[in-house]
């Protein structure tokens, strides 16, 4: 819209005037809820190129807060160098320009990703597809305050009240997209719905735009068209340097609590919105008029939070607790980094250029997380230095000098001192190994008791932070990570088991030493879910039997440890898919895990995305194994309708599909008949249910196979422990465009329990 059609409008000043808060309002909102709701959206439709990582989130996270800082610099620019009409027809410019490259859709030319360096080859991916639609979203929260502030309205003198109505938006969104857009509407579907908010969008811009321009009364008299807002002081690099810190905090603590809680309190689907729910629901706290600096309640809360928490890294508080435990710690510590960053907000002249450091220290805090601390740390150590660097977001913590510093010094060491000299005591009548329970106790103790003073409290803080930081190096387990997670490599008390654990997920165990003390030797036997006796071993011999006592190639997708890898007979051809290098490494160690080199040092292991990866591969297989499932964020992509093409399309004549579905929170039988529908397939599932067996380390596990014809199935169509699983034709099949996880969530409380669930 040029400059001479926005002339005209005046003549409507007032009934424009009066719309100004509800048109700047619904504006903010739906801004934030487009904003929020192509996150999950296109991370959805590059599953299929990547595979399921809940380090996609994370890195999804960052591009989106790096885009959103970029958004804001260009609204500053806006604000202060161009009059609010100027501006108004160059932001609709922008959104129009924005407009022609929706829908969202995967762009043409984006091919695998390499086996290293994913990460950046997806901010690449999503900086193309949906940079310019979320850049000129990114700006509307500031612009549109900045307008405001300049209006003239009555509660001009204070629009941050206006970022509340953006956290509403966002807050919806990550409600609405899990629970209600996305188990009814297909991708494309969604795709076209978001461009009708856009453009829906750009008309309330342009209604608020000239209702903040527009002349008239409104809740008082107003003079002529100016709006010009006195100058206030330019902010010193002390006070930007706060409103960095204060958010940069929260976020980064955003990405940490919900790896933390993912990894080793609970893994779950949905989980991550948890946390996101919490760090938004702080912000329109925080920002809500007359929100004043946190109070004496919630800064203890903190306190006592904290020196729980890194307790809890010694002495677990179980999974429930667990989870209430840091949920709320998060909560507090956001919230009271929020509050502190409202107070010191700058006069509204400065409104762009405090949003412009509050997004730069949100993306310095995301790629901390995100990118950065998977490369440094092989645990999530992030995770207990950010909670104690919430503590030093507190009111007062940088005032007064060097002296408050070095007054809080010298009792606390001495206080130190002494919880050594206690723990040295205990630890001679207790024993050695109530050590680190003792330090953490002590640690944890110490910081409770500094809570009042600011100083102490950092230095407190920071002698417990030394005390969990040295026990989390003291564990015995091997710690791994990579951008798909982190393995850990333990021994069971007893020293008879070597595990390699995701995250809560067991994902194989290897014996090294027999009931009766003495060294396991010999080929190594398959344990958990893999045991020659259990549902994967009774489905591998039937398979092969129909077969003719050979299965020929055969094709594993997820490797773990290599269990599978001693199932093989004669001179069958096996081949494993992994996505994560760091697992390959794992499992090609003999010093770790003997599967692979005393079984099949011959079979090779293609590291990839397994959509990718096996469309390049040969055909011919007698047995395709999907083993990807076992764990709590499964990737979707390969249980869709064009997943199952590419199945059928790698095996031989006869050949069969047989995927490991075992999983704690959700059940896959029912999703996979109907997919194997589509294709006139049959499909058999076994629901083992017993205890963990100890001794035979043999867990319960959850098998389906579909074949063209029951026949090449062999024994397990009369055998009662496989339930064949008609197919319900009501159900939408997943897709690429469809899946809905909430649905497996359904079926599995739905489904028999099992003894071990």
């Amino acid at each position: 819209m040029s400059t001479t059609t926005l002339r005209t409008v005046p003549r409507l000043g007032p009934v424009l005037a009066r719309a100004q808060v509800p048109a700047a309002a619904a504006a903010l909102l739906l801004s934030a809820f487009l904003l929020f709701s192509v996150q999950p959206l296109f991370t959805k439709m590059v599953l299929p190129r990547l595979g399921g990582s809940p380090a996609t989130w994370s890195v999804a996270l960052v591009v989106f807060q790096a885009l959103l800082l970029g958004g804001y610099l260009y609204a500053h620019l806006l604000a202060r160098r161009l009059k609010p009409r100027t501006a108004l027809g160059l932001h609709l410019g922008l959104m129009l320009a924005a407009a022609l490259c929706l829908p969202i859709g995967l762009p043409a030319g984006w091919g695998a990703p390499p086996e290293e360096n994913q990460a950046l080859w997806l901010v690449g991916l999503f900086v193309t597809a949906v940079g310019l639609p979320f850049f000129a979203l990114s700006a509307n929260g500031p612009l549109l305050q900045a307008w405001f502030a300049r209006s003239g309205h009555a509660r001009a003198g204070d629009p941050y009240f206006l970022y509340a109505a953006s956290n509403i938006g966002s807050f919806a969104a990550l409600v609405a997209y899990p629970l209600l857009i996305e188990p009814v509407l297909p991708l494309r579907a969604q795709a076209d719905l978001w461009l009708a908010g856009f453009v829906l969008l750009g008309l309330l811009i342009l209604a608020s735009g000239l209702a903040s321009s527009a002349p008239g009364p409104v809740d008082g008299p107003r003079e002529g068209t100016a709006r010009a807002v006195p100058a206030s002081a330019a902010p010193g690099w002390r006070r930007r340097g706060a409103w960095i810190g204060l958010a940069l905090v929260p976020s980064a603590l955003l990405v940490s609590v919900t790896a933390h809680i993912s990894t080793d309190v609970a893994a779950a689907p949905l989980l991550w919105v948890v946390p996101l729910a919490l760090f938004l629901l702080t912000f329109v706290i925080a920002f809500r008029d007359g929100m004043g600096r946190p109070g004496r309640t919630l800064l203890r809360l903190q306190v006592w939070g904290t020196a729980l928490a890194l307790a809890s890294f010694v002495v677990g508080p179980g999974l429930w607790g667990g989870l209430a435990l840091h949920l709320g710690l998060f909560f507090v510590s956001a919230l009271i980094c929020h509050a502190t960053l409202y107070h010191l907000r700058p006069a509204p002249d400065r409104l762009t250029e405090f949003y412009v450091c509050v997004s730069l220290g949100g993306v310095l805090g995301g790629i901390a997380c995100g990118l950065v601390a998977p490369l440094v740390f092989p645990r999530v150590v992030e995770y207990p230095l950010l909670i104690v660097a919430a503590l030093a977001c507190r009111p007062g913590f940088v005032s007064g000098g060097a002296r408050p510093w070095l007054a809080a010094v010298a009792p606390l060491a001495l206080a130190g001192v002494a919880a050594a000299a206690v723990m040295v005591l205990a630890g001679t009548l207790l024993g050695v190994a109530a050590l680190p329970q003792i330090l953490a106790l002590a640690g944890a103790g110490l910081l409770a008791a500094s809570g009042r003073d600011p100083h102490r409290l950092a230095v407190a803080g920071g002698l417990a932070l030394a005390a969990c930081l040295a026990l989390m190096r003291s564990d015995d387990a091997v710690s791994l990570r990579s951008f798909f997670g982190i393995h850990r490599i333990a021994e069971t008390p007893d020293g008879q088991m070597r595990l390699l654990m995701h995250g809560t997920t067991l994902h194989g165990a290897m014996r090294l030493a027999n009931p009766d003390g003495t060294r396991a030797e010999g080929l190594p036997e398959p344990l958990v879910y893999y045991t020659q006796e259990g549902a994967i071993g009774t489905a591998i011999r039937s398979v092969r039997a129909a077969r003719g006592g050979s299965l020929g190639a055969v094709a594993v997708v997820g490797l773990g440890t290599g269990s599978l890898a001693c199932h093989r007979a004669g001179n069958e051809a096996w081949r494993f898919y992994e996505i994560d290098p760091e697992v390959s490494r794992i499992a090609r160690d003999p010093a770790r895990f003997r599967f692979l080199s005393a079984c099949g040092p011959d079979m090779p292991v293609v590291l990839g995305d397994a959509r990718l990866t096996l469309a390049e591969a040969p055909g011919g297989l007698g047995l395709l194994m999907i083993d990807a499932f076992s764990s709590d964020a499964i990737p979707a992509h390969l249980l869709t309708r064009e997943a199952l093409a590419l199945y059928l399309a790698k095996l031989a004549p006869g050949g069969v599909l047989a995927l490991h579905i075992t999983n704690r929170h959700l059940d896959l039988a029912r999703i996979l008949a109907r997919v194997g529908a589509e294709f006139g397939l049959t499909t058999l599932v076994a629901r083992e249910s017993f205890p963990f067996d100890p001794v035979r380390f043999r867990a319960a596990t959850t098998v389906a196979v579909l074949a063209r014809d029951p026949a090449d199935l062999g024994a397990l169509r009369t055998d009662p422990a496989w339930e064949r699983i008609a197919p319900e034709r009501e159900r939408r099949p997943w897709t690429d465009d469809f899946s809905n996880i909430l649905q497996a969530m359904a079926d599995k409380r739905a489904a028999p329990r099992r003894s071990d669930d």
